[in-house]
């Protein structure tokens, strides 16, 4: 099934994303430095029963920052952005899943514009709030750690240590049968390593999710699904997603794989995504 290419013109930058196959419209936030591209894999397991929306994040790929301040990217203009995409493609409320800074972008979406997103699918958000503090001090210095080995050794070091940070050992992935493995970096993923690393990550670190927010979710007309992998278990994301499925009174869902699991088990990811959204008759 073909996939569409589309520029959605929002405040200062230009977005690119892409349309592909035909149902409730499903819209895709990846984490990382993943643009609509890397979510292909996923993209075709679900276009035969849903209208699934991709897009390069600002600053990613072909995602044009115009006039760009060289500043970090607030989790508050992902949602943004988001949200003037999701006014393009559908008037209806829509679904929408996030993994890890995505499903970040995702709640704070859904907490300023309910009226769109019908279910929030949000995979092992980074809330460094709901942490306990000693585990909470733990992953900022791992953060340290990585954002240090960024200036020193650059990206693609920094970026294996979050994802050990992430419980994700991509050698240990590369052994085991049937696993999706990113194919090594090219120039435009270079660039976007860099740009996360450098714009995305300083942001996330920095944002708070309004506690006052996340109890009105609890009855407000979003339903969100707190997920995590369950490869990560015992892992900081695992933990966040657990807090927060707690804190608004519902289950945590597991998922395929790890931190990354949507690209590297994505037709087990998929079928496991379908499931969850039959439940709420989507």
């Amino acid at each position: 099934m073909s996939e569409i290419g589309r520029t959605l013109r929002v405040p200062d930058a230009n977005l690119y994303y892409q349309i592909c196959g035909s149902g409730p419209v499903l819209l895709i936030l990846q984490g990382g430095d993943g643009d609509a591209d890397r979510a292909a894999g996923l993209v075709a397991q679900l276009a035969e029963a849903y209208t699934v929306v991709t897009y390069d994040r600002r600053g990613l790929s072909r995602s044009v920052i115009d006039p760009d301040d060289g500043r970090p990217v607030p989790v508050e203009t992902h949602a943004d952005d988001v949200h003037r995409l999701l006014a393009e493609v559908t008037s209806e409320p829509a679904v929408v899943f996030g993994s890890s800074i995505g499903g970040l972008t995702g709640l704070h979406l859904a907490t300023r514009h309910p009226e769109q997103v019908r279910v929030l699918v949000t995979h092992e958000p980074p809330i460094l709030d709901l942490l306990a503090d000693d585990l909470c001090r733990t992953v900022n210095a791992g953060l340290d750690e990585a954002e240090e080995l960024h200036r020193g050794a650059g990206g693609l070091p920094a970026l294996l240590r979050l994802g050990a940070l992430n419980g994700v050992d991509f050698r240990r992935l590369a052994t085991e049968p049937g696993v999706a493995m990113p194919p090594p970096p090219d120039e435009r993923r270079t660039a976007n390593i860099e740009f996360f690393l450098s714009r995305d990550l300083p942001a996330f670190r920095e944002y708070r999710l309004d506690m006052d927010d996340l109890d009105a979710m609890k009855t407000g007309p979003t339903r969100v699904v707190p997920a995590a992998g369950q490869d990560s278990r015992g892992v900081w994301g695992y933990v966040a997603a657990e807090r927060l499925a707690a804190h608004l009174g519902v289950a945590t869902s597991e998922f395929p794989g790890g931190h990354a699991g949507l690209t590297t088990h994505p037709r087990a990811f998929a079928a496991r995504l379908r499931e969850v959204l039959s439940s709420f008759g989507v």
